[in-house]
């Protein structure tokens, strides 16, 4: 009865064991996959841009314009990017300013105002790419518009002699990042220059010499008319 017993329970493992091998032999062979590439942006900064800006105007300490103003206005450029990472290119802007909040107090008392509310410039700019990062540098033509210059003492008017030039110089550096394809945000520092204006005024024969400046400040918005087509990736 022993040898009976042991013999039976001895087939009954081997039937259980016999399909367990039988499955492990036939089982499809497992396959691996090959992690995807990484696929690195390459940012596209060639072509028109149209945009929107605001900001603030600060005279400088012996300006025509006074204190601080708002301002805000369009651009308009054109960028080439060459040699991977370098940009070269062009840019038209153009700001409306707010009103005058002072001006400038001529010995004996005489107060000199402003009444521009305008700035355009034509520069020329150089950038370095880091991706959608771009920093960059510009300079070139200044205008602004200056029709009235009016002068007082004691609030009561007086005849005035010299006046502000509208032709003058910029120079300024800023940040722009694309942040979307076509969409790139900026920031920048712009300095004017119009050339200095000697006033005379009753009272004043020797005359006062006024250095005619602005710094502004603006954060801006383009929209990007790329030649090369929309950013593109790089395996």
């Amino acid at each position: 009865m022993k040898k009976t017993l042991l013999a039976t329970v001895a087939v009954l493992a081997l039937g259980a064991t016999v399909p367990a091998l039988a499955a492990d032999l036939g089982a499809a062979p497992r396959t691996y996959t090959k992690a995807p590439a990484y696929i690195q942006p390459i940012y596209n900064w060639t072509g028109f841009y149209i945009g929107g800006h605001v900001g603030g105007a600060f005279s400088g300490s012996n300006s025509l314009e006074g204190d601080s103003r708002f301002l805000g206005g369009i651009q308009g450029g054109a960028d080439y990017q060459f040699g991977n990472n370098w940009v070269i290119g062009a840019e038209v802007q153009y700001s409306w300013t707010g009103n005058n909040n002072g001006g400038v107090t001529l010995p004996g008392g005489v107060i000199v105002n402003s009444n521009s509310d305008q700035l355009g410039s034509v520069t020329g700019r150089l950038g370095y790419s880091f991706g959608p990062t771009l920093l960059y540098a510009k300079g070139g033509y200044a205008w602004k518009d200056n029709n009235t210059l009016t002068a007082s003492l004691a609030g009561v008017p007086v005849a005035l002699t010299g006046g502000s030039n509208n032709d003058g110089y910029t120079v300024g550096a800023g940040l722009e990042y694309m942040f979307a394809p076509n969409w790139s945000a900026k920031i920048e520092y712009q300095y004017y220059n119009f050339g200095s204006t000697t006033f005379l005024t009753a009272g004043n024969a020797f005359g006062t010499r006024i250095t005619d400046d602005e710094h502004t400040v603006k954060g801006g918005i383009n929209y990007r008319f790329n030649w090369g087509g929309p950013v593109a990736a790089r395996y």
